[in-house]
């Protein structure tokens, strides 16, 4: 089973309430072979929400400075936990985002300059012998 980020199935749960519908993830989905999730609605923050950046250092902040680290950490260990019920053995992230980005992230300035670095949910998933890629990959 395939673990997709709950936007690239048309779920409008991003930061702005508004998703990033992307066929090939719906068609997943239609066959069977993948389940969407969302890390921040799994663990109950709302949609919308404050836009988040980074990790850099290891932290995800909004724009106005507070400190989210801890909810996305919780967030990810969620997502592993619905990986293991699953058995998904492949994650399918949107890029970018401080939970799902599996190659590049927002360099916390929020001036939209990107980096590389993997987000929360992405890093622990990997981790965890998970294989993760972005939307751009397949």
């Amino acid at each position: 089973m395939i673990l997709v980020s709950g936007c690239l199935a048309g779920w409008n749960c991003r930061f702005k309430g508004d998703n990033k519908e992307n066929e090939k993830i719906v068609r997943l989905i239609k066959e069977g072979k993948a389940i969407p999730v969302c890390p921040e609605q799994l663990i109950g923050l709302s949609t919308p929400r404050k836009a988040c950046e980074g990790p850099i250092n290891g932290k995800v902040f909004s724009k106005d400075g507070e400190d989210f680290t801890e909810i996305f950490t919780k967030a990810a260990e969620a997502t592993l936990e619905l990986c293991k019920k699953y058995n998904c053995d492949k994650a399918i992230l949107k890029e970018y985002s401080p939970s799902c980005g599996s190659n590049k992230i927002f360099d916390g300035t929020f001036s939209g300059i990107k980096i590389d670095g993997a987000g929360i949910t992405a890093k622990l998933l990997k981790e965890n012998g998970i294989e993760v890629i972005s939307e751009e990959q397949i």
